[in-house]
């Protein structure tokens, strides 16, 4: 681990990232590690210049963030807890800038279409930018008066821009999901609530998924998510990740993946946590 007295938390986009405010949220007393890519973020625990990593893993509206399930299993890190962040779409300028001063607005590409309703309904051009809140700290240091940028209101406090409307997302649901993660597997905290992340491989036999999947329903474990994803690039070899209620030492747990294993040639478990209190709300 890192210096005890300054802890430090990496994520992956610039300051004001909406990946910024989870560990904001999350960790409030740790110093925050800004990483170009999500395999910076992983690498900066690894070689200790950071104690923590926040990675997103899903958005309720757009599925599962590219790449992060095929890294997670690679990363050597392991999960502790889940945090949710809700994509709260800020229009900021340079202080003295009005609304209607604004004709054209930068962000992230996935962040454009969810307020493109509002842009449309004010005439307002758009264009993608590499990192919402990179595109705030570009604008920062510019001289432009008649273009904006879509972030988290974080940005606009950290890089000095005046918030000119605030909540313009076309979805007042939508919210992403972040992976805590620490170097350590932690297996020893209980909670009322507890959630098993685990990734296997299927093996090479007929009906080899539905027998896998036998086990936790006759086990009565409710298994929450189920992705698959090639693995080593064979279109033969394909891997899954799975979210499932409970922990590994429950009997009813323990049964179940006590029966995966027949049908499996792997079963790697990434992390045991406590459900977030929001995860009910989604």
């Amino acid at each position: 681990m890192t210096s005890k007295t300054a802890p430090r938390i990496a994520f992956q986009g610039a300051l004001g990232a909406y990946s910024h405010e989870a560990c904001l949220q999350a960790r409030p007393d740790m110093i925050p590690v800004p990483c170009m890519t999500f395999e910076g973020v992983i690498r900066a625990v690894r070689e200790g210049r950071a104690d923590l990593a926040m990675l997103p893993v899903e958005n309720s509206t757009y599925g599962r963030v590219a790449d992060i399930h095929r890294l997670l299993p690679q990363s050597g890190l392991r999960i502790i807890a889940e945090a949710f962040v809700r994509v709260r779409i800020s229009l900021m300028a340079h202080d003295g800038v009005k609304l209607e001063d604004v004709k054209h607005v930068r962000a992230h590409m996935v962040l454009i279409p969810q307020a493109r309703s509002w842009l449309d309904a004010h005439g307002i051009t758009s264009e993608a930018a590499a990192d919402s809140a990179g595109a705030a700290a570009d604008l920062a240091v510019s001289e432009e008066r008649d273009v904006g940028v879509l972030a988290s209101e974080v940005a606009a406090d950290i890089h000095g821009l005046k918030v000119l409307a605030r909540d313009i997302e076309d979805l007042d649901h939508n919210t992403t999901r972040f992976l805590l993660m620490s170097p350590e597997l932690d297996q020893t905290r209980r909670a009322e609530n507890m959630l098993t992340t685990f990734v296997f491989q299927v093996r090479n036999i007929p009906a080899a998924l539905y027998k896998a999947m036998g086990g936790f329903a006759t086990n009565g474990v409710n298994m929450t998510k189920l992705e698959s994803y090639m693995a080593g690039g064979s279109f033969t070899a394909t891997q899954f990740y799975a979210d499932i209620e409970g922990h590994p030492e429950d009997p009813a747990v323990a049964r179940a993946l006590e029966e995966l294993a027949h049908f499996t040639n792997f079963i790697d478990i990434l992390g045991v946590y406590p459900a977030h209190p929001d995860r009910h709300g989604q």
